[in-house]
């Protein structure tokens, strides 16, 4: 790998703030492939709780994503993006499913109802 450090000058110029995204993981062969999850949910009640996204290929492939670190909070009809990850990637996706967890293993258990749901490959953004 290479140190980030040793890029800085490169990717961050003085003129104007850059962001920078490094596709990386930490299991061989340590590329990630990186999809944008854009869901509007109208669920009445607030969730908060963490989106696992599973997708499988027309042959059946299945790849299931890291879970997000931050728990995302879930309004009526408002858009939620969340940056999700997968250490293989997927060219033609049959299906997607989603899952759904607070985490907590005391509480009445929530459902997220999805109003609108779009995946979008930000490695391969043509898809």
């Amino acid at each position: 790998g290479y140190h980030a450090d040793r890029w800085k000058n490169l990717l961050i110029p003085y003129s104007s703030p850059t962001k920078a995204y490094f596709d990386t993981s930490d299991q061989d062969p340590f590329c990630m492939y990186n999809y944008l999850l854009d869901i509007t949910t109208w669920n009445k009640s607030i969730r908060r709780g963490f989106i696992k996204v599973k997708i499988i290929d027309y042959a059946g492939n299945t790849i299931e994503s890291q879970m997000n670190s931050e728990a995302s909070i879930f309004q009526q009809y408002k858009r939620v993006k969340i940056l999700t990850g997968f250490y293989q990637d997927i060219e033609k996706i049959a299906k997607i499913s989603l899952t759904f967890s607070t985490k907590t293993l005391i509480g009445p258990k929530h459902k997220l109802r999805i109003l609108q749901m779009k995946l979008k490959s930000l490695n391969n953004p043509e898809r």
